[in-house]
């Protein structure tokens, strides 16, 4: 056999033994008549000895070894005369008596290291070598422990575990469908499911009452670090339940994982509705770790002869304990310059500093007297040696803005630590948005996202400000400002489903085609349903204290949607393209 232990198995107790190891080498250090190698697996590292005096010709072929040689050797555990403290197995080491090398290694292209030398698009050329690395290993590791923690969770509770198609019907709603042509049917195509939702609320009618799937999904989206064109849900379902019941089995899931995967016990979450999270922090997913809520100051800041105020839909502001100290004139203009980003898009920023005799400082102070200011300072709780930071305009994208601006100033406050969890139920959204340019209302969840039950026969009458108030029977649950997942009862009824679609813009034609299967089912005795589904990899991400979810994907893209490592997309052959019925068009 190749091993008896693996490389982070061995202890003080096992000194004496007989043991076999088998990994890589992590790393060789020769000090003249001792040679000593780091051997890895995925289990840990364990520190082998070769003494020239006792075998000079052994302890020759080991100074050989390079980096990411796959070895097996075999020798007597030993106590250690200098331990390392930081290693599970630090106490001891191996005094090697035979060595063989399975297999020889090319220098690799960066450092088998927490800390590598390697970029983001090298590591991912060269992905089955990053997955080498601790770091990314143990994020692995931890994927699958909470996948199984999730499965017992929900077995345990009667859900069962289905399996739904990837070869689905493309939709209009949503974001750009995966599309796969089908040979069999020339000029037709499947899509790739961006999520298994009509499959799930057909598995409600067929009775299957509590469904739950760890699940691809596909999205044809632009990429960032917590986006992959290819991503992992918990998707779940419930039949007979309400809000209530759907967000306390939800919050046990998500408690059993926090307990079981990281030792934590996280509180009862607080429930927010979706206008005091917009009024508060700006955002529908507000980070809870620290406080910085928006003070408006309309009643407070107009009528003074400041232009920009006075002509503002919103003036809200957040107040900085105890930066007034920190930012400098030249901080300030840096922190004006960061809001006028296109990424945030900020005309300015204004500031009151609270000083310490009770004076104040601000770039307003020729508009606004101190008792103006003093005022100001009242309504956000100022204290000395506070800072005041302001944004005005149009009232949604002044509260999106300072929203962002919040966020940026708890991180350089040190305000979000890590190991502190703020989980949170956003609830009350609205059913609909309104655009302008559309001149049609779009789903805020999905089109089968069902309303309050008291708001149920507003949504069958046709008056237009009814349908802007309509307010969704919706959920998103989030964690340190990070939207985990997201559900919604649905509708069960065949009328109120035509009515929504019809307020989304279809055509009873093409309501029909794209979701008559669906609508057909309800007439068959639909029971009343919800459900949910948490994104998995961002899950991981945020449990571990990371904004990145690739480190979490064995494989993922680049931000070009690529995978680097196998050269993905790629062209296919031109049979393949006249098999299918495709002409390839290069403009």
């Amino acid at each position: 056999m190749y091993r008896t232990h693996n490389c982070g198995e061995l202890r003080i107790a096992d000194v004496g033994k007989e043991v076999k190891l088998s990994g890589w080498v992590q790393s060789n250090r020769d000090f003249g008549g001792m040679t000593f190698i780091d051997l890895r697996d995925r289990y840990g590292i364990t520190q082998l000895v070769f003494n020239s005096e006792e075998d000079a010709a052994l302890c020759e072929r080991a100074r050989k070894l390079g980096r990411e040689f796959v070895i097996s050797a075999t020798g007597i555990v030993r106590e250690r005369s200098n331990k390392n403290p930081n290693r599970a197995t630090g106490d001891i080491e191996i005094d090697v008596k035979q060595l063989a090398v399975l297999n020889a290694s090319r220098v690799p292209p960066f450092t088998i290291e927490d800390d590598t030398d390697g970029g983001d698009d090298l590591r991912m050329k060269y992905r089955y070598l990053d997955i080498r690395r601790p770091v990314v290993r143990e994020n692995l590791v931890f994927r699958s422990k909470l996948a199984i923690e999730t499965r017992k969770y929900l077995a345990d509770e009667g859900f069962v575990e289905i399996e739904t198609p990837n070869l689905i019907k493309s939709t209009p709603e949503g974001a750009r469908d995966f599309v796969v042509p089908s040979r069999m049917n020339p000029g037709q195509f499947y899509a790739l499911p961006q999520s298994p939702q009509t499959f799930k609320q057909i598995l409600m009618v067929a009775g299957m009452d509590k469904y739950f799937q760890i699940v691809k999904c596909f999205r044809d989206e632009d990429l960032r670090a917590d986006r992959q064109p290819e991503f992992t849900q918990i998707d779940c379902e419930m039949s007979f339940v309400t809000r209530e019941e759907v967000l306390q089995t939800f919050e046990g899931l998500t408690k059993h994982l926090f307990r079981e995967a990281l030792g934590v016990e996280l509180p009862d979450f607080p429930r927010m509705n979706y206008d005091e999270a917009i009024r508060k922090y700006g955002s529908d997913k507000p980070d809870l770790r620290f406080g910085m809520e928006f003070v408006e100051l309309n009643d407070l800041a107009k009528g003074k002869g400041f232009g920009v105020f006075d002509n503002a839909g919103l003036i809200v502001g957040i107040c900085a304990k105890g930066q007034a100290g920190e930012y400098s004139n030249k901080g300030i203009k840096e922190l004006t310059e960061w809001v006028q980003r296109p990424q945030i898009g900020a005309k300015g920023l204004v500031y009151v500093k609270v000083n310490s005799d009770g004076s104040f400082k601000s770039s307003v102070g020729k508009f606004y007297s101190d008792e103006d200011l003093r005022q100001w300072a009242e309504a956000f709780g100022a204290e000395a040696g506070d800072m005041l930071l302001i944004l005005s305009g149009e009232a949604e994208m002044t509260r999106k803005q300072l929203g962002e601006l919040r966020l940026e100033m708890g991180r350089r406050m040190g305000l979000m630590k890590p190991g502190d969890y703020k989980p949170l139920w956003v609830v009350d959204f609205p059913l609909l948005e309104w655009d302008e340019e559309a001149g049609r209302f779009f789903a805020m969840h999905h089109p089968f996202t069902s309303p309050k039950p008291e708001d149920e026969q507003k949504m069958l009458s046709d008056d237009f400000e009814t349908m802007k108030s309509l307010r969704a029977n919706a959920y998103d649950l989030v964690i340190n400002g990070a939207e985990i997942g997201g559900g919604s009862i649905r509708i069960h009824n065949r009328k109120l489903q035509e009515k929504n679609f019809k307020l989304l813009g279809f055509s009873q034609e093409e309501a029909e085609k794209q979701f008559g299967f669906l609508m057909g089912a309800f007439e068959y005795g639909a029971p009343p349903h919800g459900g949910i589904a948490f994104g998995f990899d961002r899950l991981c991400a945020v449990m571990k204290g990371q904004t990145s979810i690739r480190d979490f994907i064995a494989f993922p893209k680049n931000n070009m949607g690529r995978d680097v490592m196998i050269d993905a997309p790629s062209e296919i052959d031109p049979a393949q393209l006249e098999e299918l019925g495709l002409k390839l068009v290069v403009e």
